[in-house]
């Protein structure tokens, strides 16, 4: 196993453990997945974060559609569409999927995100859409992610959870806490009424302006 290798399943197990800790996630139910040249490594299934350790880490080929996998546990059941991503997206390096309360709220009501806050340019566009329903683990399910994830980096998932994608691992999981955060800013607006919602020539400032300084996280 190289250096590299050896880096990156360490960090997808304290990204997991940080999931946990910082609220996004609960229990067993997100996985995290990085991609490693023509693999890609993901969090194994039903495996609890805090037992977890480097070699249990699935490694699954990023064009292998059957999903045969190397290491002594079996990779998350939504490999598939963690493996589409990322052989679909090869913009993105890393991708992060949570039950995270109020985005989980949403989702349950197939509600996506509005430009409520100019924050939402972070994810790609004027909005975080929330995809169709599917059952977990299905390429059906697949094909409704990528298709709320076109020109986006985050999308919510209909009475599921949310998914984020990132250039590298503090990057899928710094925009997943900054969609819980708006969605959960969101949420208490709608107690009071309907927010006011940025324009889309608001927003192509907003999205303008990032990409002078860039969003940068602090290990990017």
């Amino acid at each position: 196993m190289t250096p590299q290798e050896t880096a990156l399943r360490e960090e997808i197990v304290a990204r997991a453990r940080e999931m946990n800790a910082n609220g996004l996630n609960q229990g067993t139910s997100g996985n995290i997945s990085a991609r490693l040249d023509d693999r890609m490594l993901i969090t194994p299934s039903a495996t609890p974060y805090d037992t977890m350790t480097p070699d249990m880490i699935a490694s699954v080929g990023i064009d292998d559609a059957s999903g045969k996998w190397d290491g002594p546990k079996k990779p998350s059941t939504e490999w598939r569409f963690h493996q589409r991503i990322l052989r679909e997206r090869p913009d993105m390096q890393a991708v992060v999927h949570a039950h995270p309360n109020y985005c989980t709220a949403l989702a349950m009501q197939r509600r996506g995100i509005p430009a409520c806050h100019y924050m939402i340019a972070a994810f790609g566009g004027v909005d975080v859409r929330c995809s169709g329903y599917a059952t977990f683990g299905t390429e059906a399910l697949s094909d409704l992610v990528l298709e709320a994830l076109e020109g986006r980096t985050a999308c919510l998932m209909a009475n599921h959870g949310m998914v984020a994608l990132g250039e590298n691992l503090a990057k899928g999981m710094w925009r997943a806490v900054e969609l819980e955060t708006i969605a959960r800013q969101y949420v208490t607006t709608l107690q009071l009424g309907e927010p006011r919602i940025l324009s889309d020539a608001e927003i192509a400032d907003t999205m303008a302006g990032f990409s002078t300084y860039g969003l940068q996280t602090e290990d990017a």
